[in-house]
C-alpha cells in the first residue's frame, strides 16, 4: 500500500502545549513525513478536512511552549469554516479530505473529545483501509480522585467509542491490560485486538563522559519534569524535599511542567509556602525543548513522583540523558525502569522519595552506579516507533465494530 495514512490531529493542531499525549502526535506526525496526511475535524465547517498552513505551524512551532491545554481557534477560521459550510463547499466527507478512498488507513493518537467521536463513524466507515486508535491510559477509571472531573465523567464513553476500529496500539502493557480488562467486565465480546506498541524518544544529546556526581556540582539539583497535576504526586515530592531541607541537606529542587487548573492547585500552593520560606525551590511552568535540554544537563538527578502513568516518557528521556531517575516501581514506570538507571521505589509516599533522594545525594557510589546502568541502555528512537506502529497498521483485517455485542444477558 502507498497511498498516504490519514492521522488524526484535531487537538493537537489547535494548541500549542506539550503535555504527554500531544508530543506523542506531534512526533507521529513528524516521523511519518509523507507517509501521513494529517487531518482534522473542523466543528465550524462540519466536516473532516486537510490540516491548513495555520494547523501545520502549530505542530512545528519552536520557541516556548503554549500554557493552555485546550484547542485554540482564530477567529478567521472560524468564519472561514461557517462560510464554506453554509456555502456548501468543502463540506462532505470525499470534498473536505482528498486522500480518503485511497487511504492506507486511519491513525486516531489522541484522547478525542465528545465532538470528534461524533464525526468518527463517517471517517472511519469512509477510509479504505484499517483504522487504529492508540490507547494511552484508564487512569481515570483508577485514579478518579485525582483526575479531573470532566475526564472522568467522560472516560467510560471515550473507552466504549474505541470498540469501532480495528485495532488499538497500547503504549505499555499496563495500559493493555486496563483496556482489555475494562472490555472483559463489561462482558463484550469481539472486541478489537489491543497489541503492545511502546513509545519511542527522541534522540538525546549524548551524554557526559566525565566522571560527575551530585557532589561534583556546587550545588546539586534535582530535576522533575512533568505536569502539576494531582496524579502527578508533587505534594508528595514536595514534603519529602521538606523534610531533606529542614534536616540540613543541601540542593535545589527544579520543577518543569504546565500545572493543570483543577487538580494541580494544591501543589502549586505549597510551592509558593516554601519558596516564601526561603526553600531553594524553582517552578518554571511550561518551558521551550532548548530549556528543557538546559535543565537536564545541569541536574545531578531526576525524580518523578507520579501514582499512575500509561508510559513515563520523562523516566526514559531522563535516562537516556546518562541521568539517574528516581520513580515508582508499579505499572507501566516499573517498565520503563526495568531497565536499569533508576532507583524504582514499591510506594512513592514522602518518606520513601526523601529517603531515595537523601541516598542518592549522599552516596557518590550510589549514583555513580545508577549513571553507568543508564549510559547501558539502548532506546527505541520516535521515528522506530512510527515504523514500528505503522508496519501493525498495515497487518490489521477490516472488522465489523457491529459484532462488539455484550457477552453476557
Amino acid at each position: 500500500m502507498t497511498a498516504p495514512l490519514l492521522l488524526d490531529l484535531s487537538h493537537t493542531s489547535h494548541t500549542r502545549a506539550r503535555t504527554g499525549i500531544q508530543r506523542v502526535a506531534r512526533s507521529l506526525h513528524e516521523s511519518l513525513g509523507v507517509r501521513a496526511v494529517p487531518i482534522c475535524h473542523d466543528p465550524y465547517l462540519g466536516a473532516w478536512r486537510e490540516l491548513e498552513p495555520w494547523e501545520q505551524a502549530n505542530l512545528t512551532a519552536e520557541g516556548a511552549a503554549s500554557a493552555h491545554r485546550g484547542a485554540r481557534w482564530p477567529f478567521g477560521a472560524k468564519f472561514r469554516g461557517r462560510l464554506r459550510r453554509v456555502l456548501g463547499i468543502g463540506a462532505g466527507l470525499p470534498a473536505a479530505t482528498r486522500h480518503l478512498p485511497s487511504a492506507e488507513g486511519v491513525l486516531v493518537p489522541e484522547i478525542f473529545s465528545p465532538a470528534v467521536a461524533a464525526a468518527l463513524p463517517a471517517l472511519l466507515a469512509a477510509a479504505a483501509g484499517p483504522r487504529a486508535a492508540l490507547f494511552h491510559d484508564a487512569i481515570a477509571l483508577k485514579l478518579p480522585e485525582l483526575t479531573p472531573t470532566k475526564t472522568v465523567a467522560r472516560f467510560p464513553a471515550y473507552l466504549h467509542e474505541l470498540l469501532q476500529f480495528d485495532g488499538i496500539a497500547a503504549v505499555s502493557e499496563d495500559s493493555r491490560d486496563a483496556l482489555v480488562d475494562y472490555w472483559r467486565w463489561l462482558g463484550l465480546a469481539h472486541t478489537p485486538p489491543v497489541e503492545v506498541i511502546p513509545l519511542g524518544i527522541d534522540s538525546p544529546p549524548p551524554p557526559s563522559e566525565g566522571k560527575v556526581s551530585p557532589a561534583s556540582f556546587q550545588l546539586p539539583v534535582i530535576l522533575c519534569v512533568g505536569s502539576l497535576e494531582g496524579r502527578k504526586n508533587h505534594l508528595a515530592l514536595l514534603d519529602a524535599c521538606e523534610r531533606l531541607w529542614s534536616a540540613g541537606t543541601k540542593f535545589e529542587l527544579r520543577l518543569i511542567g504546565l500545572a493543570h487548573p483543577q487538580t494541580g492547585r494544591a501543589a502549586l500552593e505549597r510551592i509558593k509556602e516554601l519558596q516564601a520560606a526561603g526553600r531553594l525551590l524553582r517552578y518554571d511552568g511550561a518551558v521551550d525543548d532548548e530549556t528543557l535540554e538546559t535543565a537536564y544537563a545541569g541536574c545531578s538527578f531526576t525524580v518523578y513522583p507520579s501514582l499512575m502513568e500509561g508510559f513515563g516518557l520523562p523516566v526514559l528521556e531522563s535516562v537516556a540523558r546518562g541521568k539517574p531517575c528516581v520513580c515508582s516501581a508499579r505499572g507501566a514506570l516499573g517498565e520503563s525502569a526495568r531497565g536499569g538507571g533508576c532507583i524504582a521505589l514499591p510506594s512513592v509516599d514522602a518518606g520513601s522519595l526523601a529517603g531515595a533522594l537523601a541516598r542518592l545525594l549522599a552516596t557518590p557510589h550510589a549514583w555513580a552506579a545508577l549513571a553507568v546502568g543508564a549510559r547501558s541502555r539502548s532506546f527505541k528512537t520516535t521515528g522506530e516507533y512510527a515504523d514500528e506502529l505503522l508496519e501493525w497498521l498495515r497487518t490489521l483485517p477490516r472488522r465489523d465494530s457491529r459484532r462488539t455485542v455484550p457477552a453476557r444477558t
